[in-house]
């Protein structure tokens, strides 16, 4: 998973491993979170809207890790 989202697919591809970490654990790994939140940061902010738009459809429950990760409020 890159640390830069370059585009809308290494989004998806985040996103389906949150998803896929969601259905083992109700808690997300740490090593996940960083990586997300780095690449919340790091990436252009539009591929990071997309992000937030994407884990709300289909990985609500993860919203709680990274809400004020330069996202939306």
């Amino acid at each position: 998973m890159p640390y830069r989202w370059r585009t809308r697919l290494d989004v998806d591809e985040s996103i389906v491993v949150i998803m896929n970490s969601l259905e083992k654990s109700a808690e997300l790994p740490n090593w996940l979170i960083v990586t997300i939140r780095a690449a919340i940061t790091d990436s252009d902010p539009e591929m990071s809207r997309y992000f937030y738009a994407e884990l709300k459809k289909y990985a609500p429950k993860a919203m709680k890790y990274f809400e004020g990760s330069c996202g939306p409020d």
